[in-house]
C-alpha cells in the first residue's frame, strides 16, 4: 500500500509528552422529551475526550446514542445539559452562526452515503468548504485537486457524483472533509452503503488520510471490522458509556508520510 502525503500542511499531534485532549465532553445529557419520565433520554450522562491525531470508534446497539453523541460533539445539536468543549471552547456558548463557522474551519464530516451534490463535478464538491468560508474559486478548486493524487482519485475532478462508483464517491467525501485542514473528522457508518473490499480500501484511506494531516478521528460504527481501524473503541449502551477501551494491537494501514 502506498504512503498518502497530505497534500497541505495541518496541525501534527504532539510527539512524546501526550498532549491535553482537544475534544471533551462532560456529563452530556440529551433528551427528546424532556420532563417526560416516561422518555428515557438519548444520552443520560456521558464522558469523552479525544486526543490531537488519534482514531475513536464509536459503538453500540440501535437507539443506544450513538448518532447523537457525534451530533453533539460536532456542535450539531446542543445538549440538554452538560458541556462539549473543543480546544478549550465550549460548544454550546457560541451561536448557531459561530458553531456553523466552527464545523467549517475546525471539523470534517464523511457520511455513509457521501452526501455529495449531484449537479457538481468532484473537484467542486471537495471545494465547496473552502468557498463557502470565504476562500475563492481557484484558490479552492485548486487546494481541493490537490487530495484527488493521495487519494488514488486523478483524472475523476470533473465527474458527477453520478460517475462515480460507491467507493470513489466515498474517497470524494474524504477529500472534501480533510481539504481544510480540520483537527477532527467525524465519520457516520463511513462504510455502510459499500461492499467488504470497498470499505475495507475507504477506511484503509481514511485512517491514513487523517494521519498525514495529524486529524483525530471520531467513527460511529456498528461493525466491529470498521472499528478494528481504530485505536480505541467506545461502547455505548443505553445512552451510557459502557466500556472504553484502547485496542492492544496496531491499527491496520501502512506508514504514513508527511
Amino acid at each position: 500500500m502506498e504512503k498518502i502525503t497530505s497534500p497541505h500542511p495541518g496541525s501534527v499531534a504532539t510527539q512524546g509528552a501526550r498532549p491535553m485532549p482537544s475534544l471533551v465532553a462532560e456529563h452530556l445529557v440529551k433528551s427528546y422529551s424532556p420532563g417526560r419520565q416516561d422518555v428515557p433520554p438519548a444520552l443520560a450522562g456521558v464522558d469523552l475526550a479525544v486526543w490531537p491525531g488519534s482514531t475513536v470508534a464509536i459503538m453500540g446497539p440501535s437507539g443506544s446514542g450513538k448518532t447523537t453523541l457525534l451530533h453533539l460533539l460536532a456542535g450539531v445539536v446542543r445538549p440538554t445539559s452538560g458541556t462539549v468543549s473543543w480546544q478549550g471552547r465550549d460548544l454550546s456558548s457560541l451561536g448557531d452562526a459561530a458553531r456553523s463557522r466552527l464545523r467549517r474551519s475546525d471539523f470534517g464530516f464523511v457520511f455513509q452515503s457521501g452526501q455529495l451534490l449531484p449537479e457538481l463535478p468532484a473537484v467542486e464538491n471537495v471545494a465547496l468548504p473552502l468557498m463557502l468560508a470565504g476562500t475563492s474559486r481557484r484558490e479552492a478548486e485548486s487546494r481541493a485537486a490537490g487530495w484527488f493524487g493521495p487519494l488514488g482519485l486523478q483524472g475523476l475532478e470533473r465527474r458527477r457524483p453520478g460517475e462515480l462508483s460507491g467507493g470513489q464517491a466515498q474517497r470524494v467525501a474524504i477529500a472534501r472533509a480533510l481539504v481544510g485542514s480540520p483537527g477532527v473528522v467525524f465519520a457516520d457508518e463511513p462504510t455502510g452503503a459499500l461492499d467488504q473490499h470497498t470499505g475495507h480500501e475507504v477506511m484503509d484511506l481514511l485512517t491514513r488520510a487523517c494521519a498525514a494531516q495529524g486529524a483525530a478521528l471520531v467513527v460511529v460504527t456498528h461493525d466491529a471490522a470498521v472499528a478494528g481501524w481504530c485505536q480505541r473503541v467506545v461502547r455505548l449502551r443505553d445512552g451510557r458509556v459502557e466500556s472504553d477501551q484502547a485496542r492492544d494491537t496496531e491499527v491496520h494501514g501502512a506508514e504514513v508520510t508527511r
